[in-house]
């Protein structure tokens, strides 16, 4: 029979002797890290007003840059009252959730906007407008415009199809700045023709459609030159038009990308929920 043995508590494992310790040092490391993490909030949200401020400055004031604005606003209180343990929990639950969903996003329409299709044999490319300061192309809409000339390398032949109104904060419509923007950069002028009605992406299909059907009476090959971010959206409202396009994105300045995309996001969710109407198209 096997004898029962008593340990005495000097016998004991040094791991449970420690653990006292061990409950003493890991605390105060997780505090600091949470410190850290606070502070980080406080920080990206300072960064992303300053970014927010900066793009007000030297573009059109848009949705995306409001947007910006209010997030970071948010982002500073939400740090600030973590920092005093004044947060609720379901708060930090509601914050992980919505920057997931913002993350997951702005990566499927980045990804989605750079992967052309473009063949490079189209009768011709339709480039949007993405506003003009004055009578300057802003940073977005040269992106997208050197994108065109890129294109112009392999299909001399297209015919590029200008598309955009004036809007507020601009001395003359979206097209023609563009069209100077081209020639400038030795795109023949006969081969640019200008729409300078739309006010919107919609319009940019509809209106240039209804150009295009007159000059190629036969139909038309066509693709889209926009900014990556703004591609998937500019392919449905150019499904809604009535045009097949394929797609060409260009690059967005790096600051800019904060206000762009989550003005994008809610454009795109405006289109899920609701889409033009296309009961009268032109």
């Amino acid at each position: 029979m096997e004898e029962i043995t008593e340990k005495h508590p000097e016998e004991l494992p040094k791991e449970q002797e420690e653990l006292p310790e061990e409950r003493s040092t890991t605390q105060p490391r997780r505090h600091l890290v949470k410190r850290l993490i606070q502070l980080l909030v406080i920080i990206i949200g300072v960064l992303l007003f300053i970014d927010a401020a900066f793009i007000a400055l030297v573009a059109n004031l848009s949705a995306g840059i409001l947007a910006l604005g209010i997030l970071s606003l948010l982002l500073i209180v939400y740090g600030a009252l973590w920092y005093k343990n004044k947060i609720a929990k379901w708060i930090h639950g509601a914050v992980i959730a919505i920057s997931i969903i913002i993350v997951s996003f702005s990566a499927f329409l980045f990804f989605y906007g750079t992967i052309d299709n473009v063949d490079y044999d189209e009768d011709v490319v339709i480039i949007l407008g993405a506003g003009i300061h004055g009578e300057q192309v802003t940073l977005t809409l040269a992106r997208r415009l050197d994108k065109a000339v890129e294109y112009y390398a392999h299909n001399p032949d297209v015919v590029f199809v200008v598309s955009g109104g004036q809007g507020y904060q601009e001395s003359i419509t979206e097209a023609l700045a563009m069209e100077r923007y081209l020639i400038a950069r030795g795109i023949p002028p006969e081969n640019i023709i200008k729409e300078e009605l739309s006010t919107s992406t919609y319009e940019n299909f509809l209106f240039s459609d209804a150009i295009l059907s007159q000059e190629f009476p036969s139909g038309y090959s066509a693709a889209l030159i926009t900014n990556n971010y703004h591609v998937y959206r500019a392919e449905r409202m150019a499904q809604y038009a009535g045009v097949s396009a394929r797609h060409m994105g260009a690059a967005v300045t790096w600051y800019s990308i904060p206000a762009e995309y989550l003005r994008e996001m809610m454009a795109v969710v405006k289109l899920w929920v609701f889409p033009p109407d296309t009961s009268q198209q032109l």
